[in-house]
Order: structure tokens, then sequence, then C-alpha cells
């Protein structure tokens, strides 16, 4: 199902390549687990292989699917819940879908309230974990390192309103 050196997403940490494939005996019972080292937060995520659909595991997007990404980025923004604390709620389950186009979702509103009306503190932490994720994905996904990528995804989103020209000169500045 998933193989060494495979880069790989992991819903509520980010992307990260699969580092080691081996069998351990847990209560008696043997099973395998993947090791996942996930870039951008320096961490080591262990999943049994049983349970990899089970927790949202899945590959890097294409640079096909970055473009429907990008489009989503560059949307208007949804309808929100007005009071902080339901917007917060309803963006954290969009989160742990492990799905690629929430997750731009929630980066996309989060992005437009901070620059129409500023976000809560909550908000403010859920923003920057929001976009590292959404980062450590987009950079497996379009070969750049972490900081290029965050600056394209930073450029992205402060040309919301016209996103045709910012997208294609982050994208086109590669020889």
């Amino acid at each position: 199902m998933f193989d060494i050196g495979e880069k790989v997403v992991y819903p509520h940490h980010g992307a990260g390549t699969i580092v080691k494939k081996e069998k351990r005996t847990v209560l008696g019972e043997e099973r395998e687990y993947l090791t996942i080292q996930i870039l951008h937060n320096d961490m080591t995520v262990n999943v049994p292989t049983e349970n990899a659909e089970k927790v949202g595991l899945r590959g890097v997007i294409d640079e096909e699917t970055v473009a429907q990404v990008l489009k989503a980025l560059t949307g208007n923004g949804t309808v929100m819940p007005k009071n902080w604390n339901r917007r917060f709620k309803h963006n954290r389950e969009k989160m742990k879908t492990g799905d690629i186009f929430e997750l731009a979702e929630v980066v996309r509103n989060l992005s437009l309230r901070d620059q129409d009306k500023g976000l809560s503190t909550g908000e403010k932490q859920m923003f920057v974990k929001a976009k590292k994720i959404l980062v450590s994905e987009l950079m497996y996904a379009k070969g750049m390192d972490e900081e290029e990528t965050a600056d394209w995804l930073d450029g992205v989103l402060a040309g919301v309103d016209k996103p045709k020209t910012k997208a294609l000169a982050g994208s086109a500045a590669k020889p």
C-alpha cells in the first residue's frame, strides 16, 4: 500500500516521508507500522499499516491538483458563523478531514477574515497551523522547499483579489 520513501499526508500533522516499515509485537499481536518523518515540524509519527486509511493517511497531491487547490485558495470566501467559537469549531472539523480542498478553504477564509476584521487568538493559531500543513504538502507537490512554498502561498493569499497574476508570476519564475 505505502512504500519507504513515499510522500504522504497525515491529516493532523501535514506531509512527510515514510522512512521505515517494520513489524512490532504490541500486546502479543504482531503488526506492521509505518514511520513517517514530518519535516515541517520535525516530528515522527508511527501508524499501524492496517489503520492508515482510517486515520486519513494518503499520498501527496499531484501538479494538476495543485491548480485546483489554487482555485480554492483564490475563490470567494464562504459564509461563516458570526460567533468566533462556532467558526473555530467549523474550521477545526474541516481540518480534521484531511481533505486538501477543505484545508485550502480554511486557509482562504481565515486569510480573508484576517484582512477584513482580524482574527481571535485561537483563530490566529489555527491559521498558522493550517498554513503549515498546507505548505508541507504543497512543497512536495510543487518540488519547492518549505520557505519558497510558504512565500508562494503568502503571495497567493495576498493577491486573493487578483489571483491569476500572482499565481502565474510565482510559478513562471522558474526556468
